[in-house]
């Protein structure tokens, strides 16, 4: 099956409804969610809206509900925790895990007083990525958590909050989870492609998009009759889709000794072309240097807008010539621009 198949891989699968309704609403979606090898049955309880007239969860009783589904069910169980009383209930109920949100993560006041009240225990955390795409931040979280003693602390990848975030709910913006794989190795990375996702047709997309980047597993939200869902009902899978994704999705396996071989092979060329960028980034820098001397000797100044629309639209033509992607290219030569223009500001005020 599916499930097997995911975990097999030593994939962590995390799934349940977004909130817990109701008792019945609980057991009906962790009955059919059983079937998954060592599945972890994730609800809300204390659900952070952004107005106060929407449904905010059930709290408390919720942790009765969800001892019912470890006694009937022999799941783990896991809810989001936002405060020192959430983490001394749900230590009461023998809940299995637990996961910080965004909006906790955002607020380091937050954090550092549920990493106090987990001191002493060696419950797993999974803590989501702040609001705003900020790495230092969702670092900083993690790292209150185990300088309280916390052993198994999670990353949780769910998207960031911008201005335009495109089809997706989230912006996934891959880049910062990859720094964070890159600063923090030894802390498994978790993809949430539910709330990235906004809609259950974009969840597939997304979660293969983790698992091509070698992600430690998946939170997916499912509910037993999403359109009746209180919270998020456009996100969520049935439990039937959340096997069909299971079953879709491509896993990365350990190649062959040819094929690492061919892999070094071309992250060698990889190298050197990284190589080459690096020198010819130097020789621009140095003529952008001498660009600055000329500048200061006859009073023009640092900016030239029109010099730098010309620049950008010829380097955009030059890029659908050489068939690469036009945003990348700009992203790349925006970021060149403004060294430029600092560089030679520098040098300026220098000479």
């Amino acid at each position: 099956m599916g499930q097997s198949r995911f975990v097999a891989t030593n994939k962590v699968l995390i799934a349940g409804p977004c909130s817990a309704e109701s008792l019945e609403q609980v057991l009906t979606t962790a009955e059919s969610l059983s079937v998954f090898d060592d599945l972890i049955f994730r609800a809300g309880l204390w659900k952070p809206r952004t107005r106060p007239s929407t449904f905010e969860g059930v709290g408390e009783k919720g942790l009765e509900w969800l001892a019912e589904v470890k006694s009937r069910y022999s799941l783990k169980v896991c809810t989001e925790v936002a405060s020192p009383y959430h983490v001394e209930k749900c230590l009461d109920y023998g809940i299995d895990a637990l996961w910080i949100g965004a909006r906790t993560t955002t607020n380091p006041f937050s954090v550092q007083d549920i990493a106090e009240a987990l001191s002493g225990t060696d419950i797993p955390i999974f803590v989501k990525n702040p609001l705003n795409p900020d790495v230092k931040l969702w670092i900083g979280a993690i790292e209150r958590l185990q300088k309280s003693g916390c052993k198994s602390v999670c990353a949780v990848h769910r998207g960031f909050s911008l201005a335009d975030n495109g089809i997706y709910r989230q912006s996934p913006l891959w880049q910062i989870a990859i720094e964070l794989r890159r600063l923090l190795p030894s802390v498994k990375l978790i993809c949430d492609p539910s709330h990235m996702a906004g809609k259950r047709d974009l969840v597939l997309e997304l979660a293969q998009t983790a698992m091509n980047l070698c992600y430690d597993g998946l939170m997916l939200e499912v509910h037993s009759s999403p359109k009746n869902a209180k919270t998020d009902s456009e996100q969520q899978l049935t439990p039937s889709g959340l096997k069909e994704l299971l079953d879709s999705l491509r896993l990365s396996v350990e190649g062959s000794n040819n094929t690492q071989s061919d892999l070094e092979m071309l992250r060698k060329r990889i190298d050197d072309i990284d190589a080459e960028i690096l020198r010819m980034l130097s020789e621009r820098m140095k003529v952008v240097a001498e660009v600055s001397k000329v500048k200061k000797q006859n009073n023009i100044s640092v900016l030239q807008i029109n010099r730098w629309n010309k620049l950008l639209e010829e380097r955009m033509r030059q890029a659908e010539k050489l068939c690469l992607d036009k945003s990348f290219v700009k992203d790349v030569f925006e970021q060149i621009h403004k060294e430029s223009v600092n560089l030679q500001d520098r040098m300026i005020k220098k000479i």
